[in-house]
């Protein structure tokens, strides 16, 4: 189903996008991949079968539409660029949390709403958002976090209900927490964290489904989708437990 398929990556530097990249590469996709790290991308793209560089700030309006026009015909994207602080709101950051928003949320406006209009005069892709288990519930210490993947899954929703009738599929798939620098970050115990190629093989195997979202761990995503359910202030004091 993805092999011989051209997929942008968007984030591909690091982490879940780097192991996302080989793992893709290895069901025979061609990539295209993009992220700030122009290095770090040329050893990734000397790592797999097929791919080529295009360096990308998805902060800059600009650069993101030149981004679309050298990425050309392809058979879809996925947009796993991510910033991450851990951030209470009793330790407000105001230009942190907005890079955030900006790389999370605002740079897939960016890209998708560029990228889009491509796909629907050729009636045909696939777009993948890389979302969040955080973003079905307000969480402590996500204050630019937690918002911003909430508003990218809500965009993937939007988006999934406009192209019904349209040969282009839309896809969410929502990790947990995954071993990377970003989560080297975090001074909390994070229950069932994976390894990044652990994470990719999730998000590969979501692409081959029929599913609209995908979300995992399984026992974690349970747990957020019930805690999305309850009252706030249950959901408060099971997290203050935990």
């Amino acid at each position: 189903m993805l092999r011989d398929r051209t997929y942008w990556l968007i984030g591909a530097s690091e982490g879940l996008g780097r192991a996302l990249a080989k793992a893709l590469d290895a069901e025979g996709c061609r990539l295209v991949l993009s992220a700030r790290s122009e290095d770090r991308l040329r050893d990734l793209a000397g790592e797999v079968s097929n791919a080529r560089v295009l360096p990308l700030d998805v902060t800059d309006d600009d650069a993101v539409r030149e981004a679309v026009e050298a990425a050309g015909d392809i058979d879809g994207l996925i947009y796993s660029a991510g910033a991450y602080e851990p951030m209470p709101a009793t330790d407000w950051d105001v230009p942190a949390s907005l890079l955030m928003t900006d790389v999370n949320y605002k740079g897939a406006q960016r890209v998708i709403g560029y990228a889009l209009p491509g796909m629907i005069d050729r009636n045909r892709g696939h777009i993948v958002v890389i979302g969040s288990i955080s973003g079905w519930r307000g969480l402590p210490g996500a204050v630019g976090y937690g918002a911003s993947k909430a508003a990218l899954m809500h965009l993937a929703e939007n988006l999934y209900m406009d192209l019904k009738g349209t040969n282009i599929r839309v896809q969410q798939a929502n990790p947990g927490f995954i071993r990377t620098r970003l989560t080297d970050k975090n001074e909390f115990n994070m229950p069932m964290i994976m390894d990044p190629d652990e994470a990719a093989a999730q998000v590969v195997k979501a692409m081959t489904s029929r599913r609209f979202a995908t979300s995992f761990p399984g026992p974690m995503a349970w747990f957020f989708r019930l805690g999305a359910r309850l009252p706030i202030s249950w959901f408060r004091k099971i997290m203050d437990r935990g």
